[in-house]
């Protein structure tokens, strides 16, 4: 088993696995539980002090995506649901007032989605012209040098 599948599974579990797993690696032999608590540091899986959360929760969001790719592909290929259309993931119940309210709440729900990832992604790029901005500003002051001072005869 890989390292980055159980660090998945760990992640899935969340803190706490993490947290436990340093404690017994320190347990065990102190230099693996520095391994270990630099790993999380590094990381940013105990930085919950940071902003950057952003990319960290993007990357949960598209791995639990990945996942539920594969279990309709599974279901699909055992005939446990999936309709041939594809608009829905469990085909349908046989009651069409439901299917229909069913598959307008999922069309709403992939739009509300999908606005919010462009919220996030015009809110990142504030972010980074802003910093920018500040950057370039802070880079004239330093060209230019300071203020001329006035000479005394």
């Amino acid at each position: 088993m890989s390292f980055t599948l159980w660090s998945e599974r760990l992640d899935d579990i969340g803190k706490p696995a993490w947290i436990g797993l340093t404690v017994l690696s320190f347990i065990l032999w102190w230099p693996l539980g520095l391994v270990v608590l630099g790993f999380l540091i590094g990381s940013g899986r105990m930085a919950c002090w940071t902003e950057s959360a952003g990319p960290r929760w993007q990357r949960r969001v598209e791995r639990m995506q990945r996942r539920m790719s594969r279990m309709q592909q599974a279901a699909e290929r055992w005939g446990c649901g999936g309709s041939r259309t594809g608009t829905n993931y469990r085909g349908a119940t046989g009651n069409r007032a439901f299917d229909d309210y069913r598959a307008e709440t999922l069309r709403r729900l992939e739009d509300e989605q999908r606005e919010f990832m462009e919220f996030l992604d015009r809110l990142r790029h504030a972010k980074d012209k802003t910093e920018f901005d500040e950057f370039m500003a802070e880079r004239r002051r330093r060209s230019e040098g300071p203020p001329p001072q006035p000479q005394t005869i």
